[in-house]
């Protein structure tokens, strides 16, 4: 008579965590999201230190325009969104959503990841490198590694629909959609701190 009541239960959990080994995988990617959260938290903090060591280059409230860095911030953030739509479709089993939802988030992190690499460009260009002063060094660092994280995001969602074109919604696609839900989730995140932290902290002086 246990038996259906288990089934029940299981029928009832979303379709990522249905999976028993799949939803262990997803314990797992937790952790991972743990050690990020170190990276992030002894760039931050090295930034913190460096913050006014701008030797003979720009400091930040002579560097940083905050357009592109409101427009990054809306980018990112409406693709968190996005992603959580994504999310919903997957669940109701709407795989064509679901890819739609997708390709959206991607689309929008490349806008953000060009937005970026516009501001890293127009900083070189007045010789704001990372060789310029410690406070460049550790802003370079500190963004350009969360730039990095969305560029692989990127790449990692677009495996994503190659996969969910080929087998549709199953248990072990939906895990991997999740889990990257969650790393993107995970990177907006870290981008409010960077935002509020970096940028508004930055023109403030």
């Amino acid at each position: 008579m246990s038996m259906p009541a288990a089934d029940e239960h299981v029928q009832h959990l979303p379709i990522e965590f249905a999976n028993e080994k799949e939803s262990i995988k997803i314990t797992g990617f937790w952790m991972f999201l743990v050690t990020d959260i170190l990276i992030f938290a002894s760039l931050f903090s090295t930034y913190a230190v460096m913050h006014n060591a701008v030797a003979m280059g720009p400091s930040s409230q002579q560097l940083f325009q905050m357009g592109p860095v409101m427009l990054e911030t809306l980018l990112l953030l409406t693709s968190s969104f996005t992603i959580g739509l994504g999310i919903y479709a997957m669940r109701k089993g709407q795989a064509r959503a679901l890819i739609y939802w997708i390709l959206l988030t991607i689309l929008l992190g490349a806008g953000f990841v060009f937005t970026e690499i516009h501001d890293f460009v127009s900083f070189a260009a007045i010789h704001a490198t990372w060789h310029t002063s410690a406070f460049l060094s550790a802003f370079d660092i500190l963004v350009g590694t969360h730039g990095a994280h969305v560029t692989f995001g990127i790449f990692w969602a677009v495996t994503l629909l190659f996969q969910l074109k080929k087998r549709g919604i199953t248990a072990q696609t939906a895990r991997k959609v999740f889990t990257f839900s969650l790393y993107w989730h995970f990177l907006d995140i870290v981008w409010i701190f960077i935002y509020t932290f970096v940028y508004l902290n930055g023109r403030i002086g």
